[in-house]
């Protein structure tokens, strides 16, 4: 054993002074250098037993960087920081944080499935002597890996997918996250186009005034989702997920989406119908988003009028008679004008066509106050999943928002609150009672933010009061109109048959006459 030991070690020793003699000689004599190489690369190989294979930062286009490259290089962070002796931090371009990488010739070591790994980071250059405006063109950085032969299956088939998959993922996790917008404007040829800003909204299921358990189950079903990739993909569905927030002004869906973003993680796209020229537009702006994104439309039951059509046809029938020619003239024009001509087809292709699998790991939501007036294809399953109705501030909720505004977690005026909220059931929005939470001044103190809530909350039972007066003598009114406009039809109808039978009858009498 001694013996052999001493044989690989004098081998080395040969092969190691033979490169030295060659890479002399290929200085000195670069013409036949060139043409012994190969036989050099041979010998070698056949004593050497590792691999070796490089990435290099720009392969393809000179200025575009390698995706590999990228992939590794935020793979090995996790471990440079710690293993490395020699670092370099740079600012990457949409991330959140310095990115912290091996310097120049260094290495460190990796395992995966008892397999032992090296990688380096190196950099070759060449000197020249023309001038140049880009010299560090003239540097060509690049990952080396190296490995036992007898690993080969392993690094090749697992190992490699393995780094490119764990560094995309911390890519993501370091990246800065955006709101996007879709403007549209002259320099885009009248094209809507996406813009960005960077996504900072605070909120978190911690500060959101909604009942626990409610929290705790939509935070189950976005977690179930976002781990859920093979399972659509053995279902045959496209990896997304429909959520309709519903419910009076105020009650927090805007914050809910907030909320959902920072917890998933995910970039938002917040997307105006009315500046959409038609549905064509609208598939592309499909495409251009990003996967792990939440693509938003917000009070669609006012965005365009896709809500409700067949029965607002119908209803437009019945009162065709009421409107004179000039009317429908002009509603006719307004319709022709409308710069957005998104249907409704155009939309539902949006949210579950073919293009809609583009991407993946998509959520979609849509928000409105009024969920009667949208059309049932628009909200059935499938297409919204999950319904959640966000509701008028519970004493759960508000206990979430006395800690949030005030710190206050337990008070005496509390019980009264709870009375107020949940024997007198008066409705008020979770950003009402934060309204009266907040203090208007420095010194205010908590006792007399609490205070102003009660106020607030009994002169609201008086002002529902009124306005449920207010609704009822309104719905009167429109009952005697809508009865005073069907008399007045009748009238016309009955007025029109008996024209028909004055001119029936008149015929007649001019027939016997030439008779």
């Amino acid at each position: 054993m001694a013996m052999m030991g001493q044989l690989w070690a004098n081998t080395g020793s040969a092969l190691a002074t033979l490169m030295f003699i060659y890479t002399i000689f290929k200085q000195w004599f670069p013409h036949f250098g060139g043409q012994l190489e190969p036989f050099f690369q041979r010998l070698f190989g056949r004593f050497y037993p590792y691999i070796q294979i490089t990435f290099h930062e720009y392969s393809g286009e000179h200025f575009k960087r390698s995706e590999a490259y990228l992939g590794i290089q935020s793979y090995l962070s996790k471990d440079s920081s710690s293993r490395a002796k020699k670092l370099k931090a740079n600012t990457t371009k949409g991330s959140k944080s310095l990115v912290l990488s091996m310097d120049d010739k260094e290495e460190i070591t990796d395992s995966f499935e008892d397999v032992t790994v090296w990688w380096q980071s190196k950099k070759e250059g060449t000197v020249r002597q023309t001038f140049s405006f880009y010299p560090a063109a003239d540097e060509k950085r690049y990952y080396m890996l190296r490995f036992h032969r007898r690993d080969r299956e392993v690094i090749i088939e697992r190992y490699l997918e393995h780094v490119m998959k764990e560094g995309k993922k911390i890519e993501l996790k370091n990246r800065e996250r955006k709101l996007y917008s879709n403007t549209p404007g002259q320099s885009h040829g009248n094209q809507t186009k996406w813009s960005h800003v960077t996504f900072e909204h605070p909120a978190t299921f911690d500060t959101l005034a909604m009942e626990e358990k409610k929290k705790e189950e939509i935070k189950s079903d976005l977690i179930k989702f976002s781990k859920s990739r093979d399972y659509y993909k053995k279902i045959g569905k496209a990896w997304k997920r429909g959520y309709l927030l519903f419910g009076p002004p105020g009650t927090g869906k805007s914050t809910m989406i907030a909320a959902m973003a920072n917890f998933l993680e995910y970039d938002v796209y917040d997307l105006e119908l009315t500046t959409v020229k038609d549905n064509t537009q609208l598939r592309r702006l499909l495409i251009e988003t990003s996967a792990k994104s939440i693509i938003v439309i917000e009070d669609i039951d006012c965005s365009l009028n896709l809500t409700g059509q067949r029965k607002k046809k119908e209803e437009e029938e019945e009162d065709g008679d009421e409107k004179s020619t000039v009317e429908k003239k002009m509603m006719k024009n307004e319709g022709e004008n409308s710069e957005s001509k998104v249907t409704l087809s155009g939309l539902l292709n949006f949210i579950d066509g073919l293009w809609s699998a583009c991407g993946g790991e998509r959520i979609i939501v849509f928000t409105t106050n009024f969920v009667d007036k949208l059309d049932p294809a628009l909200i059935r399953k499938g297409r919204m999943d999950k319904h959640i109705e966000m509701s008028y501030c519970s004493f759960e909720a508000f206990k979430v928002l006395a800690k949030n505004y005030l710190d206050v977690e337990e008070s005496e005026l509390f019980k009264e609150i709870k009375r107020l909220l949940e024997v007198e059931e008066i409705k008020m929005t979770p950003a009402d009672v934060g309204e009266n939470l907040l203090p208007k001044s420095e010194g205010e103190e908590a006792e007399a933010c609490l205070k102003r809530l009660i106020e607030a909350l009994k002169e609201e039972k008086e002002e529902a009061k009124r306005r449920a007066e207010e609704e009822e003598r309104q719905k009167k009114q429109e009952e005697e109109e809508k009865k005073r406009k069907k008399e007045k039809k009748a009238e016309r109808e009955a007025e029109r048959e008996a024209e028909k039978e004055k001119k029936k009858k008149k015929n007649e009498e001019n027939g016997e006459a030439e008779h």
